[in-house]
């Protein structure tokens, strides 16, 4: 037995490599193993042979077994260590660029408007993008002979035959909000509307889905000077400059009265717009003093209270301040075009907070 120790001790000592130090287990203990054979032979031994002979094979057998996983983790420790020197990474080195998620034009301008007007004590009204007909169009005093509420020019949804509720439309302006505002929070208040509107329309400067936002100011004693003063700031904020001269120009709007188209000075120099100068007029919203039909659908006595309210196209303006030249490319652009024109979550003005752009 002494010499099997020392034969096999010898060799697992030797190995160079995992695959021989297999074989020695398979020579020393395997089923037909040396010592595996040994042990077979305790069989013919008499009882005080075997007392003797088989304490010592099971220890040879244990000592061989150690020795074989002990070698083991030498040869896998030797392994890691020769690759560890051979393979290293430098951690001061930059890591590879990776590309960041950017904000999309429309996420980006709702932002700002949203921040501008928050300035002027303007809060967030939402409501929902499917409306009554009611609500679209008759507590805004929208005629039932109204173009608008043709089928050729609003998305009207489905109803089975036989269903006898008011129709529903998907909403051609958030209007309707102003109307839910005014139920929910009486008056005073001073609240903006911005979201998702359609309309049966499409072409250059026109899509089935765009977005607006629209203002709402009532109070006792507001006027269209009031009105006039809340649009010079804003566009002066939005559009980043110092002076700014509006136009007003006499229109109608349904839901208001007196209603206003409202112009912008501006020039076009070598095709790009800069607002507050030059010969040129831009219309960019319409606005007017709130119709008393619409208070009163608002659960708000036109007799005590009167108030402002205006509409613009997110999109437009948008295409206007980035140089966009195309409404459609919103919406069916591939991601070099959000490249172009998106914006970094961590360095443009948000209402979280950032750096002005």
């Amino acid at each position: 037995m002494d010499d099997l120790r020392d034969k096999y001790l010898g060799l697992i000592a030797d190995a160079p490599d995992e695959a021989t130090l297999e074989t020695l287990r398979v020579q020393a203990v395997g089923k037909k193993g040396e010592v595996s054979l040994a042990m077979r032979e305790l069989g013919r031994m008499t009882p005080e042979e075997r007392q003797v002979a088989g304490p010592k094979l099971n220890a040879l057998k244990d000592e061989i077994n150690s020795a074989l996983m002990a070698k083991k983790q030498a040869l896998a420790d030797a392994a890691l260590d020769e690759r560890l020197r051979a393979e290293w990474l430098d951690v001061t080195l930059p890591s590879r660029p990776r590309r960041v998620g950017t904000i999309h034009p429309i996420s980006q301008v709702t932002e700002e408007v949203t921040a501008i007007f928050a300035d002027m004590g303007f809060t967030v009204a939402e409501g929902p993008q499917i409306e009554s007909d009611w609500y679209n169009f008759d507590a805004l005093n929208i005629p039932g002979h109204h173009p608008a509420r043709a089928e050729m020019d609003t998305f009207y949804t489905h109803r089975a035959e036989g269903d006898d509720r008011p129709p529903h439309v998907l909403r051609t302006h958030t209007s309707p909000v102003q109307i839910r505002a005014m139920q929910d929070q009486g008056a005073p208040i001073r609240v903006i509307a911005p979201g998702r509107v359609y309309r049966a329309d499409y072409d250059q400067t026109h899509t089935p889905m765009f977005h607006q936002v629209e203002g709402l100011a009532i109070d006792r004693d507001i006027s269209m000077a009031n009105l006039k003063w809340v649009l010079e700031e804003f566009v002066k904020s939005f559009f980043e400059v110092d002076n700014v001269e509006l136009r007003f120009r006499a229109s109608h709007f349904p839901f208001t009265e007196p209603s206003a188209e409202v112009d912008i000075r501006c020039s076009w120099e070598g095709g790009t717009l800069k607002v507050g100068e030059g010969d040129d007029w831009l219309e960019i919203l319409g606005s007017g003093m709130v119709h008393p039909h619409v208070l009163r659908s608002g659960n708000v006595d036109p007799d005590e209270w009167q108030g402002f309210a205006f509409g613009m196209g997110i999109d437009r303006i948008a295409m206007l301040k980035y140089g966009i030249p195309d409404l459609r490319a919103f919406f069916d652009s591939d991601l070099r075009w959000l490249r172009h024109y998106g914006f970094s979550a961590l360095d443009v003005p948000t209402l979280h907070g950032g750096l002005s752009r």
